[in-house]
């Protein structure tokens, strides 16, 4: 078996890899019938020579491997066909913006297996970016609310190398008594609460969250029992909420009066319940300032998420009375941070951990081949839709 590293083609240029160079030496040091090859990039995190370093062959044609990795949508003029691709694809959820490349991938005969729907056996994902998606996204909208409210001043994060470099721009932070709710429970929350410990934000209960005011910056961390509840009796089974999501409502209208602000990390479909609706921004009593929407679905889980800004200029404001967009930091307004490849501001620490992933969990179940792991994930098989990911037909027709 020959596994390519492609070069990532999408624009803006996405420097983030799926196997670091240690970790291509490893693969063909424990598997000497598997061969790593690395297609020439100006671009990764990683450069050519390190690859070169590590004695990994460096090609321009990939055309000879058998599995393809990639991090990014592959764009169609790139994919090669009857090949075997891994990368995220973002089409599992009819993202209108991929529609056409699910079709390139069934006419190119491919095979596809998506990243976002490789799955341990109780549904939690295996491999993904979400820890720094929540460092950098935590990071940043704290940076948003220092910007805005001129109490405390935050650099970016791709000014530092590493993530220990960044920790150590958190020491003698002076964070005001700020009040934050972090949602989800997946990786990306526990990046989001990674930043708020590090920045000594103190964690407090819902109860306390919600009645009292502090004299120190604190968070409450709400998963899905204190987010949802049914809408008949007011329970909460996630079994239930997963298969049966519109039985459900919100319960974070609540939160709206008591945060300053929102770091988002709560997985969404459009079935799922919103966090709360446009209308309630225009309460009198609705508090929230900043909102950093790490897991940044459009007018998803945050209503107000007008769509995605780019690492450079992340943060944007939109209008309480017309929920238009508009500079950020201006009265009258809510700033969002919603950026759709937050990790690529700490590439390398990112692509080790994904990478560390990939080897650990994912590599061993395409070498034996057929397992539930891959077929579970594997959206096309040469050219068809699987049956599990039958519901895209009329998306990848067009209709």
């Amino acid at each position: 078996m020959t596994i390519g590293l492609i070069r990532e083609g999408k624009i803006p240029a996405d420097n983030r890899v799926a196997l670091t160079p240690t970790q291509c030496k490893w693969i063909k040091k424990r598997h000497p019938n598997v061969d790593v090859v690395v297609q020439h990039s100006p671009d990764r995190c990683f450069s050519d020579a390190e690859y070169k370093r590590a004695g990994i062959e460096l090609v321009d044609d990939i055309s000879h491997c058998d599995i393809l990795l990639g991090i990014k949508e592959v764009p169609l003029k790139n994919l090669v066909p009857n090949k075997t691709y891994l990368f995220f694809s973002h089409t599992k959820k009819k993202q209108p913006h991929n529609q056409k490349l699910l079709q390139a991938i069934l006419e190119k005969n491919i095979t596809l297996i998506d990243y976002e729907c490789l799955e341990h056996e109780d549904g939690q994902r295996i491999i993904g970016f979400g820890f720094f998606a929540g460092i950098v996204g935590a990071h940043n909208g704290m940076m948003a609310y220092g910007n805005r409210t001129g109490a405390y001043n935050l650099g970016r994060v791709h000014q530092h190398k590493t993530f220990r470099k960044l920790m150590h721009t958190y020491f003698g932070l002076q964070i005001p008594n700020v009040k934050i709710a972090v949602t989800g429970s997946g990786r990306v929350a526990q990046g989001i609460s990674e930043i708020m410990n590090l920045m000594q934000i103190r964690e407090v209960e819902k109860e306390e969250f919600l009645d009292r005011e502090f004299s120190y910056p604190v968070y409450v961390h709400l998963k899905g029992s204190d987010l949802y509840c049914h809408k008949d009796d007011g329970s909460y089974n996630r079994m239930d909420f997963h298969h049966n999501p519109t039985t459900y409502k919100s319960l974070f209208p609540a939160y709206t009066r008591a945060t300053d602000i929102l770091m988002n990390g709560v997985y969404w479909d459009k079935n799922i319940p919103r966090l709360f609706e446009k209308e309630d921004v225009h309460h009198p009593d609705f508090r929230i300032q900043v909102i950093a929407d790490v897991t940044d679905d459009t007018n998803g889980s945050v209503p107000i998420n007008l769509g995605d800004q780019s690492i450079a200029d992340p943060v944007y404001g939109v209008d309480k009375q017309t929920f238009e967009k508009t500079a950020p930091y201006v009265p009258g307004s809510i700033d969002v941070m919603a950026v759709g490849n937050l990790p690529n501001e700490l590439p390398r620490d990112a692509s080790r951990y994904f990478g560390e992933q990939l080897l650990k969990f994912v590599l061993p179940a395409v070498l034996r081949g057929n397992d539930p792991v891959i077929k579970h994930a594997t959206i096309v098989k040469d050219g068809e839709l699987t049956s599990e990911f039958s519901y895209l037909e009329d998306y990848a027709k067009g209709l």
